[in-house]
């Protein structure tokens, strides 16, 4: 499982690591701390036909919010879904946050930090739904 995180913290992306070394994640992590960055990388991925199985976005980041990511995304939704899954993973507890979310399409899952084992085998299963459809 190709997984591409998208988080600006230091610590949440640390936290991450370990728990896919933990359980045993098989495939590839890749992070990114600059949403600006990540953006460039998908849009490589996307002409490439090489995109990862999951995107896990932080939404709140300096210069592009992950709002501004899901944003930007909106133009490949079409080759995007269906392959790849997008979680926003956020420290906010806001309701507003969670329904604004949901108005995305390219969205599968709302997690708030930090991502934990349940979730985890949660994702890993959805992409092996998403592989044998």
């Amino acid at each position: 499982m190709h997984t591409l995180l998208i988080e600006d913290d230091l610590t949440a992306t640390f936290l991450t690591k370990r728990l896919f070394y933990h359980e045993a994640v098989p495939g590839e992590l890749t992070t990114f701390e600059s949403p600006v960055a990540a953006l460039a990388f998908i849009q490589a991925q996307v002409a490439a036909h090489t995109l990862p199985d999951v995107i896990l976005l932080d939404l709140n980041m300096p210069v592009l919010s992950g709002w501004e990511v899901l944003d930007a995304l909106a133009p490949m939704q079409e080759r995007l879904l269906g392959r790849c899954l997008v979680y926003v993973l956020t420290s906010s507890l806001a309701t507003s946050d969670m329904a604004r979310a949901q108005t995305y399409p390219l969205v599968a899952g709302f997690i708030h930090k930090p991502l934990d084992r349940v979730e985890l085998h949660a994702i890993q299963e959805r992409v092996r739904e998403q592989r044998r459809a």
